[in-house]
């Protein structure tokens, strides 16, 4: 099988996670590092009001829906938003992702790939990173 190692540094996490659940359904096995540095685009209330209504105002705490504060978990939530993991396909795709906070000594040799834009090439967006999310949720890094 072949290893795909991404760096998601400065990469915007739906483009980022579409590119990981495609190659995922190819085969191939993801590994993707620094997810606490992803970028989601977007006012910084809205995006935030979004997710705290999903998690805190939604149903009941027994129930769901469980979206964790950690972001390497968050980053792995939104890739299996983008696989049919009900399926035996999805699920076998999703089971080969695998998300990192920071960057393991595994692959610090290894050589990393940038997907698509990041922040830099675009001007003026509204960001937050997912780090700053989850820590906003109440997550600690």
């Amino acid at each position: 099988m072949e290893e795909l190692n991404l760096d998601a540094t400065n990469a915007i996490l739906g483009r980022l996670a579409s590119h990981a659940a495609k190659q995922a359904l190819l085969g191939k096995t993801i590994n993707i590092v620094n997810c606490e540095k992803a970028i989601i685009s977007g006012n910084r209330h809205a995006v935030r009001a979004k997710y705290y209504h999903n998690m805190f105002k939604l149903g009941r705490p027994t129930k769901g829906p469980f979206l964790s504060r950690m972001p390497d978990r968050f980053v792995r939530r939104v890739i299996r938003g983008m696989l049919d993991h009900k399926n035996e396909r999805g699920r076998n795709a999703f089971e080969r992702v695998m998300c990192y906070i920071g960057t393991p000594d595994a692959f610090q040799k290894k050589k990393l790939l940038h997907v698509a834009k990041d922040v830099s090439e675009l001007p003026k967006l509204r960001y937050q990173t997912v780090g700053e999310l989850c820590t906003s949720l109440g997550g600690k890094l």
